[in-house]
């Protein structure tokens, strides 16, 4: 926690957040880290909550939190850990070339065709005016396993005040300050699916900082105001 403190110095109006989530699926395999779903190291929701996001925001700031459907209750928790109160959502419609929706996705229950990016605010701060006229839906193709739309960046420039702060960054992206240790390598390590978009990386400069340029340390889980649900 506090390497990442002195890693990332400063206080940030927007933070940017896609944290490695850790679950299990209905076969038992943890993914995405079981031998056959291996893609990343993940973090417990424990080691999220004890991520110092909130130290990293200004006392009146914005959070972007990318989650998983089926972890809503979780990350609502864990943004309340952080200081942030959970104000609305914009989410991501994945769709296929001829605009349909891209039903590849995993679920148990649905075939998951959507990924919401939750907002959260730290003291009374409104979006931007150019917010209040921003529609909270994202509309576009699949790129690799977990990558994220860029246009997620211009939406965030546009409906909040900066400066700007992306932890568990994958790409440089110019005017932001970002932490996570693949921002210099994922481009050539990336894996390419047959089918899916190919990625185009806004690689514009931008002061990154490598996670493991701090000793790759995890963060010790903190003792949680109230318990975390866990699924099974």
């Amino acid at each position: 926690m506090e390497s990442l403190l002195s890693a990332v110095p400063g206080q940030y109006g927007a933070i940017l957040i896609d944290p490695p989530w850790r679950f299990n699926n209905r076969t038992g395999k943890v993914g995405p880290e079981h031998k056959r779903l291996h893609r990343y190291e993940t973090l417990s929701f424990e080691e999220i909550a004890a991520l110092p996001v909130g130290k990293l925001g200004l006392p009146r700031s914005h959070l972007y939190l990318w989650c998983p459907n089926a972890l809503l209750l979780e990350a609502l928790t864990i943004m309340k850990v952080w200081e942030f109160t959970y104000k609305t959502n914009v989410v991501w419609y994945k769709v296929r070339k001829d605009g349909g929706p891209d039903g590849r996705g995993v679920g148990f229950y649905f075939r998951n065709v959507t990924e919401l990016l939750l907002f959260g605010v730290k003291g009374h701060l409104r979006t931007l005016p150019p917010g209040r006229r921003q529609v909270n839906i994202m509309m576009s193709r699949k790129e690799e396993h977990s990558k994220k739309p860029d246009q997620v960046y211009g939406l965030i420039e546009r409906c909040s005040p900066g400066p700007y702060l992306e932890l568990f960054a994958r790409q440089r992206v110019d005017g932001w300050s970002q932490w996570g240790d693949q921002i210099d390598s994922y481009e050539e390590t990336k894996p390419n699916y047959k089918g899916y978009a190919a990625m185009t990386t806004l690689g514009r400069g931008g002061a990154c900082v490598s996670a493991a340029g701090v000793g790759g340390r995890r963060p010790r889980p903190g003792r949680l105001p109230f318990e975390l649900p866990h699924h099974d």
